[in-house]
């Protein structure tokens, strides 16, 4: 871990965020029920309008799932004294990207020439 980083600060700030995490996903359950299909109850269109928001809970789900192992992936890092490097070019990642997301994994070039491939 590079020495011009706060990891105690980073470690709480990704612990918050997976236990607001965690706390989200436990109020959502119902969202990601399946949809009944008694047309006596439910009318064709509430029925399609259930499904699109079934389907955009389930993928906001995944997205949020995503997120939580990003963070654990970071956690790991911090106790492993990885954290604060780019997992591309080892290069040290700025402080600033950190403290926007704490969670991220490369250096700002690393990113942008991801995003050019």
């Amino acid at each position: 871990m590079h020495e011009n980083i706060d990891s105690a600060y980073f470690k709480k700030r990704l612990e918050e965020r997976l236990t607001a995490i965690i706390a989200e996903q436990e109020t959502k359950k119902n969202g990601r029920e399946p949809v009944e299909l008694d047309q006596a109850r439910m009318g064709r269109l509430s029925r399609m309008d259930a499904m699109q928001q079934q389907a955009m809970s389930q993928a906001a789900s995944r997205l949020t799932a995503l997120e939580q192992q990003r963070i654990q992936s970071a956690l790991k890092r911090i106790d492993s004294g990885d954290y604060g490097y780019c997992v591309v070019c080892q290069e040290e990642v700025s402080e600033g990207r950190l403290r926007f997301d704490p969670s991220v994994l490369t250096c700002i070039s690393c990113a942008r020439n991801a995003e050019t491939k």
